[in-house]
């Protein structure tokens, strides 16, 4: 079953959907979380992960945003919490594998991930703040699967809307989505047309003047 909004907010960028966000007086960017290959946009519901440091000889029960992958539907996100280590993948080649195979659409890694040449070669989509060679065994390991998590200091909860793309992340809370969406739809086309106005060859002063700079406040 196909899900309108997560359409909708896959055919616009991160760009009007953190102006929106402005707009509505919303917290939704999260800041330092970058694409780990040249891959696409990514626009869907979430389903979260939250992990945190293994206990001295701790085994975990499953290895970790196994559940995750095992829940989500087509066109989901994984979104992982992965504050505990900075030297622990939250992410790996396998589970890009499956995941993949599941239908999810990316994963978002508040923290590293590894395999990251194996996910490219698979066009599977990893944003995270690093790639590293370590694993999560002994190190990491998942406390719960779609529950809320902090990304960035932004609160996400499974059911969320997230949009992903090379300017960075950002999150819809679901019960604002509609809003969010359209404003930031307006704003997305408003800027098409002063694009075309200076593609046209108006002056970029007279485009870009002061109706461009109260625009988040009509």
């Amino acid at each position: 079953m196909s899900d309108a909004l997560a359409e909708r907010l896959g055919k616009i960028d991160t760009c009007a959907v953190s102006d929106a966000m402005d707009r509505h007086g919303l917290k939704g960017v999260a800041y330092g979380i970058k694409p780990q290959w040249p891959g696409p946009r990514i626009a869907g519901r979430v389903v979260t992960v939250r992990l945190v440091a293994a206990r001295p000889g701790q085994t975990a029960a499953r290895h970790l945003c196994t559940e995750a992958i095992m829940v989500s539907k087509p066109g989901e996100i994984i979104v992982v919490e992965n504050h505990a280590r900075y030297d622990a993948a939250g992410w790996g080649g396998i589970l890009s594998n499956g995941a993949q195979m599941q239908g999810v659409a990316g994963v978002i890694v508040d923290g590293a991930a590894r395999d990251i040449d194996e996910s490219r070669d698979l066009k599977f989509p990893v944003y995270a703040r690093s790639g590293i060679p370590s694993t999560a065994r002994g190190r990491i390991i998942e406390e719960a699967t779609n529950v809320p998590v902090t990304i960035d200091g932004v609160s996400v909860h499974p059911g969320d809307l997230v949009l992903a793309d090379w300017s960075g992340i950002v999150f819809l809370p679901a019960d604002r989505a509609e809003e969010v969406l359209k404003t930031a739809e307006d704003i997305a086309a408003r800027e098409a047309l002063m694009t075309k106005d200076v593609r046209a060859g108006k002056p970029i002063t007279e485009v870009m003047g002061i109706n461009y700079e109260q625009m988040l406040h009509k």
